[in-house]
């Protein structure tokens, strides 16, 4: 009895994580066809270095670079969260239940809808909406580079053998660090994308950045 109490401690059920896999390779494709057909060919660094007057389509390039960035993000960060609210697990449609990665999926999706829409209507509001296409242009760019990380971290979590316990310190060290660079890059980018004045900057980061994030942590985690 001891031997066969211990040998069941020592069975493992292989995680299936080839979910991942398609996901990861869909937002691949997405970007394949975005360089191709989308920016015509262009190679990374003219996409990455454009003005914004030489560029063109740059809505589509901007939808699918938020999809890429929603799907990676979702795919990562749902590996914390630590249970699903009683509200979403008693929702049970056909008798189906939202997962962890279907849960985290809506709400960072509704995160980016919400806080682009309200982004639409600030800059509308203080009659600067003439900025607001060279500001998604910009931030095509950074969430660019950053979806590249994070199907990079993605890759790293779930397919090479690390501590996924001590990982989400240097995750949360990740998102800090890149959360200060974008407030700093769309403060000095020179196109100039926030308001001029600086109490709609200083409205901008607190209402668009910090306060929606602070929401976002609060519907994952608490």
């Amino acid at each position: 009895m001891p031997l066969l109490q211990t040998f069941k401690n020592e069975v493992r059920i292989p995680e299936n994580n080839d979910w991942v896999v398609f996901i990861l390779i869909g937002c691949l494709f997405l970007y394949i066809f975005m360089m191709n057909i989308v920016e015509r060919e262009a190679n990374l660094k003219d996409f990455l270095l454009q003005k914004y007057y030489d560029a063109s389509n740059n809505l589509p390039s901007w939808i699918i670079t938020s999809v890429v960035t929603t799907l990676s993000l979702s795919i990562l960060v749902s590996q914390y969260v630590p249970i699903l609210p009683k509200y979403v697990a008693d929702f049970q449609p056909f008798g189906y239940q939202l997962n962890k990665i279907g849960y985290t999926l809506i709400i960072i999706s509704l995160f980016y809808f919400i806080r682009t829409a309200l982004g639409f209507l600030f800059y509308q509001s203080i009659g600067d909406g003439k900025k607001w296409t060279i500001f998604y242009f910009t931030s095509t760019k950074f969430h660019f580079i950053f979806s590249i990380l994070l199907i990079i971290l993605c890759v790293t979590h779930y397919y090479f053998p690390i501590d996924r316990n001590s990982a989400f310190i240097y995750y949360l060290s990740f998102f800090s660090f890149v959360f200060i660079f974008k407030v700093f890059f769309y403060l000095f980018h020179r196109n100039n994308i926030l308001p001029q004045k600086w109490y709609y900057k200083f409205l901008y980061i607190c209402t668009l950045q910090i306060a929606p994030l602070l929401m976002l942590w609060k519907l994952l985690f608490i």
